[in-house]
C-alpha cells in the first residue's frame, strides 16, 4: 500500500497502525504521490491525507487510481471539510476524520484491503477441481500438477485472488509483470490463451474476456 501525508502527526499515527498489519508500505509526501504510484505497481490501497484543498486532492487520486482500476482509497480529512467532501464512486473509497483513533483507522484499512470477497487468508485456494498453493506456487487440477511458467502462474493467481474484478491489459502488466516491463500489452492476451489451454474447458470458463476492457476471474 501507499501512504501519502504532509503532516507529522498522521505520519506517526499511521506508522503505528500499519506496523500491526501484514502489509508492505511505501510512504511519502503529496509531492511524491505520482512517483510512488509508478515505483510501486503492486499497490492495493492508497491512504491519502487530503487536508487543505481536499476536493482537488481527492479528484487527483481518483484520476490516478482509475488507471489501475483495482486499488482502493482511504481519505484522511478534517472534520470541517466533510460538508464539501465528495468521495469517488468509481473506486472503493472510505474516509477517516483527522484525529481518529488508531483502532478505527486500522479497521477501515482492513475493510478496504480485505473486503471479504478474496480468499488470500489461506495458502490454499480451491476452485472446482483446481487447487492453488500460494506458498509453494503450485497448481493442481484433480490432483494432477499443472505445468505453468512463472508468469502464467502469477497471472492466474492474481486473477483468482481478485475475483469479480475486471483488469485492463495495462493494469495486469503493472500488477503481474511489474514496473520494469516495457513490452506490448498484447503479451497479456498470449498468456491468457496459454493459461486457458492448460486449465481445460471447464476451468477456463472462469477466466472471462470483457470486450474492449480486459479480463476477470468469475468465481
Amino acid at each position: 500500500m501507499i501512504f501519502i501525508a504532509d503532516s507529522l502527526d498522521n505520519a506517526h499515527k499511521f506508522q503505528q497502525v500499519l506496523s500491526g498489519l501484514d502489509v508492505d508500505v511505501a510512504a511519502g509526501s503529496s509531492a511524491q504521490f505520482e512517483k510512488l504510484l509508478a515505483q510501486n505497481p503492486g499497490y492495493d490501497l492508497v491512504v491519502l491525507e487530503a487536508r487543505g484543498d481536499a476536493p482537488s486532492r481527492v479528484a487527483q487520486a481518483e484520476r490516478l487510481l482509475l488507471e489501475d482500476a483495482s486499488a482502493a482509497l482511504l481519505v484522511i480529512a478534517d472534520e470541517d471539510q466533510l460538508g464539501s467532501l465528495r468521495l469517488p464512486v468509481r473506486i472503493r473509497t472510505d474516509f477517516v476524520v483527522h484525529g481518529a483513533g488508531a483502532g478505527e483507522c486500522s479497521v477501515r484499512i482492513c475493510n478496504l484491503l480485505w473486503p471479504g470477497d478474496e480468499s488470500t487468508a489461506c495458502d490454499l485456494l480451491a476452485v472446482d477441481a483446481m487447487t492453488i498453493n500460494l506458498a509453494t506456487y503450485q497448481v493442481t487440477v484433480a490432483g494432477d500438477p499443472l505445468d505453468l511458467t512463472y508468469l502464467e502462474y502469477a497471472l492466474l493467481a492474481f486473477l483468482v485472488t481478485h475475483p469479480g474484478r475486471t483488469y485492463s491489459r495495462d493494469a495486469l502488466l503493472r500488477r503481474v509483470w511489474g514496473f520494469d516491463y516495457y513490452g506490448g500489452s498484447r503479451t497479456v492476451d498470449v498468456h491468457v490463451r496459454r493459461v486457458r489451454a492448460k486449465l481445460g474447458p471447464d476451468l477456463a470458463q472462469h477466466l472471462e474476456t470483457i470486450r474492449s476492457v480486459g479480463y476477470l476471474w468469475n468465481a
